[in-house]
Formats: structure tokens, C-alpha cells, sequence
């Protein structure tokens, strides 16, 4: 019987031995140049970020003296981004880059190049979104008409937005929609950026003092937590809300604001689109960015027809130039890799920043640890362990500088956040609304 079996087994071993094993594919070299008005951008140790398409990998590497990187990967699909922040005289400079068409064949030259933007960082940042929603009590769904973004003073100087700040939100509405301003994998527009359906500006000039906020509430201006305890309060009298029921009727999105919130905090608007109840902002990949218009109100720009443009039937948009963006975020939507496309340009935003909706999660700028700690009036203030991130769930995202910001903020700390004109680089996904205590 032993006989038997091992000769069975000298049997199928000779039979398998004659099988051809599968060629693995091996992982080719890629070099990503980074250039800068038509010559190389010969800067040593800026970090370049490969991304898979169609996945979450990515690798990182840091270019030598001549401005290139160079990456061991297996062929496939690539996008490409770079970021360098630096200081020229007093002002922070940013040179931020994407290319989303890396192509690593096997027998291919693999030499690919990054075009680097230079820009400069702003005063004012968006230090949240929120936008999800959250879980109704009952379990039954979740309830999204609860949208905030707060907006921080960066810096030790006092801020004033007047009533040309606006906020806007890029065409298309989702990250993963069809866009019509793509030709091939390449965005039509270089120098301005779509405002789809119509933009918001303050009555009155806002000021916001360093290290502070204002919040700003894009739906309802109420106390949602009456009706949905894992919502937020946003009946607060000193927040602002978009708010202008001549304009938009759908009561869901656009509430009557609380009794609290006076009538100048009201936000004005002008609809472009020829369609639509409600400033509908995505709640899963928005494109959401602010500006201010220079040598026109908000209102005249509004309705100018040489800035509006018409997508189709149902959609307008209006053309606004990248000079006057402050900031602006990119969000892409969660498992939907193979879909998403940027829309903000990477003077703007060079990266994106994965969302997942639903769950109560909001997008929050990572806090400059260096700057941060680098404030004398904070020594003892900041709180360490940060734990707020969704680093543990799928397509979730921390903090890496790990102080938790809110946490020293009440500790009486100035919070110095990251600005890179990258999303990537600058939010994570938090696990809680920063509203919610």
C-alpha cells in the first residue's frame, strides 16, 4: 500500500513538473521629470507621489538635483503629482503638479513628465467640509440636509472677507459624472475654473481674527440634532448660512434659519442655471472652492454673458479665473477609483482627498506640525495622540502630524494648518463632525 501511494505521487509530481508555470509580470523602472515653464525643474528632494488607477496603492520618491524621481513598478496605469512649499521673501509659494496619464509598459521608454504650477498659499483656508450626512436614529437611512463648511484665518493677522468672497462648487457635481470638459484625459481649461449653478457671497464684510473661524451652513441653518442626534447644531448666532428663498424653494435643502441667526448673516446669490430648487453640493465628491472676485461684485459677474458658459440644457456655468481662487479642495468618492477624474486645476488643488458618505465623517485639514509647534504661546497647549482620524476603515485617512487641533484649540493653542494647494497632503477623513462635541 505505501509502495502504491508514493509511487502515485512520483506520478502526479512528474505529470505537474511538465506544466509551464504562468509568467509573472516583473516590475519595470518609470521616471517622472518634473518641469517648470518649458525647462527641467531642477530642485533636489521634492516628493512625488505614483498612484495606481483603479486602486489605493501608491508609492513615493524624491527627485535628485536634475528634477526627476524614479520609481520600481509594475506596468500599468499611473497619475503622477508633486508638491514643493517654499519661501520667497515673506510670501509662501507652492509649485504643485499632476499628470494622470502614466503609462508603464513593459518594453516601454517609461519617462513621463509633470508640469509644476507655481501658486501662493492664502490667508484663509477651508478648514472642514462637511457634507455626508449622518445615520437617522431609527436606522431607516441617513439624513444629508445638514452641510457645513467652517473657513480658518491662517495666520496671525486679523482677516477681513468682504462682499467679494464667494463660494462655488466645480462642474461636474460629482467626481465620478460624466465631464464634458475632458478631452481625452486632459481638462479644457487652464486658466479658470467651472462655477456650476450659481455662487454665494457675503452681505457685509466678515472678520475673522487669527487663529479663528466662521462657520458657514450650506443647508439649514437650524438645531438638526433635534430630530437626528448624530447631526449638528448649526442654529449658532454668530454662523452664516446660504440662505435665499426667492431663489431656491426646496425647503429640505433651504430651511427657514433659526430665530438665532440675523438677517445679515443671510448669504446672497444670483442662478445662473435655468434649473434647479436647491444649491445642490455633492454629498460624496464635491469640487467645492472659494474666491473673490476682482474689479466686479459677485452679483454683475454673475450675470455676465461673456463668463457663462452652457454645458447642455440643463446646466450653465460660469467661468471663474484661477487668479481669484483662495482656496478650494478636491474630493473624490469612495470605491469609485476607475471614475474619478479632477476636476480643480493644480494651482488650485493638485491631489484629492477619498470621501465616504453617510456615516457622519467630515474632510479636515491636517494641522502643520512644525509651524504649529513653532509658535512660542504654545508651549504646553498642544494635545498629542490624535485618534479622530478613519485611518482603520477602507479608503480612510488620518492626520500625520498627530495633534489633535481641536483638542488643543480649547486647550487655548494656535492652530497653524497645512497648505499646500494638495488635498492629498492637506485633509484626511475624521470620524466626527469638528461641530459635534
Amino acid at each position: 500500500m505505501k509502495k502504491f501511494i508514493i509511487s502515485a505521487l512520483a506520478a502526479v509530481a512528474a505529470a505537474t513538473s511538465c506544466v509551464k508555470p504562468a509568467a509573472q509580470e516583473q516590475p519595470v523602472e518609470a521616471t517622472i521629470n518634473l518641469i517648470y515653464e518649458n525647462s527641467p525643474f531642477e530642485q533636489e528632494g521634492i516628493k512625488v507621489r505614483l498612484s495606481g488607477q483603479g486602486g489605493n496603492a501608491s508609492w513615493e520618491a524624491t527627485t535628485d538635483a536634475s528634477g526627476k524621481a524614479s520609481f520600481s513598478v509594475l506596468p500599468g496605469l499611473y497619475s503622477a503629482s508633486a508638491t514643493l512649499s517654499t519661501s520667497e521673501g515673506s510670501d509662501l509659494i507652492v509649485y504643485n503638479g499632476t499628470n494622470p496619464s502614466v503609462a508603464v509598459s513593459a518594453g516601454g521608454n517609461n519617462s513621463f513628465d509633470i508640469n509644476m504650477v507655481r501658486s501662493e498659499t492664502n490667508q484663509i483656508v477651508i478648514k472642514e467640509l462637511y457634507i455626508g450626512g449622518c445615520p437617522k436614529d431609527d436606522g431607516s437611512g441617513y439624513y444629508q440636509y445638514d452641510k457645513y463648511v467652517i473657513l480658518y484665518n491662517n495666520s496671525a493677522e486679523e482677516a477681513v472677507l468682504g462682499t467679494d468672497f464667494c463660494f462655488g462648487m466645480c462642474s461636474p457635481a460629482n467626481s465620478n459624472a460624466t465631464n464634458k470638459y475632458y478631452t481625452g484625459e486632459t481638462l479644457s481649461y487652464t486658466d479658470w475654473i467651472p462655477a456650476y449653478c450659481s455662487v454665494w457671497w457675503f452681505q457685509e464684510p466678515v472678520t475673522i481674527q487669527p487663529y479663528s473661524q466662521v462657520v458657514v451652513a450650506m443647508n439649514g441653518a437650524i438645531d438638526h440634532t433635534t430630530t437626528y442626534s448624530q447631526s449638528v447644531d448649526l442654529s449658532n448666532p454668530e454662523y452664516y448660512v446660504m440662505y435665499a428663498p426667492e431663489i431656491y424653494t426646496n425647503v429640505n435643502y433651504h430651511p427657514a434659519p433659526a430665530d438665532a441667526i440675523p438677517s445679515s448673516h443671510y448669504l446672497q446669490t444670483y442662478k445662473y442655471n435655468a434649473y434647479g430648487n436647491a444649491w445642490v453640493l455633492s454629498n460624496n465628491s464635491p469640487a467645492f472652492f472659494v474666491f473673490s472676485t476682482e474689479g466686479t461684485t459677485p452679483s454683475a459677474f454673475s450675470q455676465d454673458p461673456g463668463v457663462l458658459q452652457q454645458v447642455n440644457s440643463a446646466a450653465t456655468d460660469a467661468m471663474v479665473p484661477v487668479s481669484w481662487v483662495v482656496d478650494g479642495i478636491e474630493v473624490f468618492r469612495a470605491t469609485y477609483d476607475a471614475d474619478n477624474r479632477k476636476r480643480l486645476l493644480p494651482a488650485v488643488d493638485a491631489g484629492h482627498v477619498t470621501f465616504t458618505a453617510q456615516l457622519g465623517y467630515t474632510l479636515y485639514r491636517n494641522v502643520d506640525k512644525e509651524a504649529t509647534e513653532a509658535l512660542p504661546e504654545n508651549e504646553g497647549l498642544l494635545v498629542y495622540g490624535y485618534t479622530g482620524g478613519t485611518e482603520s476603515e477602507a479608503d480612510g485617512s488620518t492626520d500625520p502630524s498627530g495633534i489633535d487641533a481641536e483638542a488643543s484649540a480649547a486647550n487655548g493653542a494656535h492652530i497653524i494648518y497645512k497648505d499646500t494647494n494638495n488635498s492629498s497632503d492637506d485633509f484626511h477623513q475624521r470620524k466626527k463632525a469638528s461641530l459635534r462635541k
